[in-house]
């Protein structure tokens, strides 16, 4: 998808005036408030077939992955996603307020930059959170079948408020949308949101409410093209009349 790439490029170069400086205090503040290492780094599943490396700044105690994972942690309440609530001891104090105000994934620019995940898209996943999914729901791959970005519709409802099936149905719906026919304004709509639920002057949007903005951006969509085509119809149209006169 060329325009979706193009839109990442876009955002990702005119908001370094914004990003760059925030990830810059943010680093610092990790490595003042607990010490190195300032990032995380953890192989995540970002596509339908590719598995890499990815970074995000470190907001928890320096062993956490090894304590808390899919693999040790038993699946409860039927929820396969590994969801860490924000009160776990876990969390740093500067760890949790990156997470309150949103930077924690702000080091995905690299990733965004080097073409291997998106702006707005599903969050990665660890192959073990993966495997899990797949013992529950026969579709969970199709949350990959667009790249993986920082933030993405289930992220405007919040992961904790979401049950799995709710979470990837939001997912797949997403994911069906843009190949059915790419959204710029989808996207934006989405960036926007996350936005403004970050600082505080938007409300969460429900379940119901982010699968109906994912249908009017796509119906309009859909309604662009058969306008669009329509008008070439008449073209059409007298170029097969010219040619058979």
């Amino acid at each position: 998808m060329k325009m979706k790439r193009a839109l990442d490029l876009v955002l990702v170069l005119c908001g370094a005036i914004v990003w760059v400086p925030v990830l810059t205090v943010a680093a610092l503040a990790v490595l003042i408030g607990t010490g190195r290492p300032v990032l995380y780094r953890s192989m995540r599943r970002i596509d339908d077939g590719q598995v890499v490396r990815i970074v995000k700044f470190r907001t928890m105690v320096k062993n956490a992955e090894k304590l808390v994972n899919r693999d040790v942690v038993p699946v409860e309440n039927q929820v396969r996603f590994l969801n860490i609530p924000a009160d776990s001891p876990l969390y740093t104090s500067v760890g949790r307020l990156l997470e309150r105000c949103g930077i924690t994934e702000l080091p995905q620019f690299v990733h965004v930059i080097r073409g291997q995940m998106s702006i707005i898209g599903n969050r990665p996943l660890p192959e073990n959170v993966m495997r899990c999914l797949r013992e529950e729901y026969a579709d969970a791959d199709d949350r990959f079948l667009t790249k993986a970005g920082l933030t993405g519709p289930a992220q405007l409802v919040g992961r904790d408020v979401l049950t799995d099936a709710e979470r990837l149905r939001l997912e797949g719906a997403y994911c069906r949308a843009c190949i059915q026919g790419y959204s710029v304004r989808l996207d934006l709509a989405i960036l926007l949101a996350t936005v403004g639920i970050v600082i505080g002057i938007k409300k969460g949007l429900d379940y119901q409410g982010v699968l109906d903005l994912i249908e009017r951006h796509s119906r309009r969509r859909r309604t662009v093209e058969i306008r669009r085509a329509e008008r070439a119809l008449p073209a059409t149209v007298d170029a097969a009349e010219v040619a058979g006169q």
